[in-house]
């Protein structure tokens, strides 16, 4: 039995679930999702207990797979729903910058044009200085898809450290060229 699948999803106060051919419905304070899950895959309310009850066929390895994972995409939307997912990204480099146009981000970064990324629906991102990047939202999946979007234009290099990178990232640095001495 999958370790995380048979555990029920408890819902908090404020947070309607609604289960309908094969769809699954969160609303909370933070938003609306939904979720299509596998048709292998039964999920239930129990309006008893405040939780959701996720169980599966039998023990065939897809089957098992789908289990654990079905629960952890509606504990996720329960946990956005009520407190929302946030990724923060940091910019090193001299002349590195984000700054907010409306509502999408403007990013420049050595290149020679400056290049603009914006959030889709439900994601909102904020700049509380030139060099920091807040990334919020309800959908986990949207959140982590996003930024990664954001750091992907100037990944962190290895050798100054230069980039976007996630505000705990470690970057391994390289050591640049040595020079010998004599010839």
């Amino acid at each position: 039995m999958s370790r995380i699948g048979k555990q029920p999803v408890t819902l908090p106060a404020g947070v309607k679930v609604r289960v309908e051919n094969g769809t699954i419905f969160v609303e909370g304070p933070k938003g609306k999702l939904e979720f299509v899950h596998h048709r292998n895959i039964a999920v239930a309310m129990d309006e008893a207990k405040k939780s959701v009850v996720v169980t599966r066929p039998d023990d065939e390895r897809t089957n098992r797979a789908l289990h654990g994972l079905t629960r952890s995409i509606i504990a996720n939307m329960v946990q956005g729903v009520t407190k929302g997912y946030e990724k923060r990204l940091k910019i090193e480099g001299i002349g590195y910058q984000a700054r907010m146009d409306k509502k999408s981000v403007v990013l420049t970064v050595g290149y020679a044009n400056a290049v603009t990324v914006t959030p889709p629906d439900g994601v909102t991102v904020a700049c509380p200085d030139p060099t920091t990047i807040v990334v919020t939202g309800a959908d986990k999946q949207k959140v982590g898809q996003l930024a990664a979007e954001i750091r992907h234009v100037r990944k962190p290099e290895p050798y100054k450290g230069k980039g976007i990178r996630y505000e705990n990232e470690q970057v391994r640095r390289k050591e640049g060229k040595s020079f010998a001495s004599g010839g």
